[in-house]
């Protein structure tokens, strides 16, 4: 047990690293977790042998080692938000009969990492891989709604000369503008869940919740798609709680946290 708040400690070394634009000194690492400054070289150079931290003398700042870089990759390779979020999504299939999907914002799109459908169900051009306009889809949404407004500006920002210019449309539905997406994601912000109704493909609605990481950010959505037909719009809150729910699981499977109201 006395090796723990020294691996604690080194953990929050590595967060600190991984968050900043660049390497940092020492004196900064011991200001900002908090930690004496000689508790902190010492620290840094243990880190520092094992190649989790590599010093970089002619700017005398600390950065990420090459362990670091390996341990993040085997991370990759073991697709672990995949593999946690499959078996959800299997069991959801299950209770509401509908395609259900995961994705991930890739800059100012959704990328879809998996799918799960009931048999002989009508094919989504959202495919495994395939990456669609965010501010379209509701996995997107359900995660933009999470985000810093600087952060929304940041990815959906157009030249001064074109500010006025509508988004990308595929149905000549969806958010025409940044002022349009923001009130949108502030509508999906309050109530816990986002839709779409035929932004993607003509009869079909989508409706996604965030699922968030141990910094309460948004890291995935769950979806459920369907034919509008055979859902009326009263009965989207039930099949959004559903989506809810899963998305809550699946942020308890990945240690996250929600963001405070």
């Amino acid at each position: 047990m006395s090796q723990v708040p020294a691996a604690r400690r080194a953990l929050a070394v590595l967060r600190l690293l991984a968050a900043a634009a660049g390497p940092l000194p020492a004196s900064s690492i011991a200001r900002s977790l908090d930690l004496p400054r000689s508790s902190t070289y010492h620290l840094l150079t243990a880190m520092a042998e094992d190649g989790f931290v590599t010093y970089i003398p002619e700017e005398r700042r600390w950065g990420l080692g090459v362990a670091a870089f390996e341990v993040g990759s085997a991370y990759l390779r073991h697709e672990p938000l995949e593999r946690l979020a499959r078996p959800l999504l299997r069991r959801l299939v299950d209770r509401v009969g509908e395609i259900v999907q995961l994705g991930i914002l890739h800059g100012p799109e959704t990328l879809y990492l998996l799918k799960e459908q009931p048999a002989r169900h009508a094919t989504l051009v959202t495919d495994v891989g395939v990456r669609m306009p965010a501010h379209l889809t509701a996995s997107g949404r359900s995660m933009l709604a999470h985000l810093p407004a600087a952060q929304v500006r940041a990815l959906f920002a157009v030249p001064v000369v074109t500010r006025t210019a509508p988004f990308i449309s595929r149905t000549g539905r969806g958010p025409t503008s940044l002022p349009d997406l923001r009130r949108t994601l502030s509508e999906d912000a309050r109530r816990g869940w986002s839709v779409e109704d035929g932004h993607i493909t003509e009869g079909f609605a989508s409706i996604a919740a965030c699922a968030f990481d141990h910094t309460a950010h948004p890291t995935a959505a769950i979806t459920i798609t369907f034919r509008r037909e055979d859902h009326p719009e009263e009965t989207w809150p039930t099949l959004a709680e559903q989506a809810r729910a899963t998305a809550t699981t699946l942020t308890t499977r990945l240690n996250g946290r929600f963001p405070l109201p």
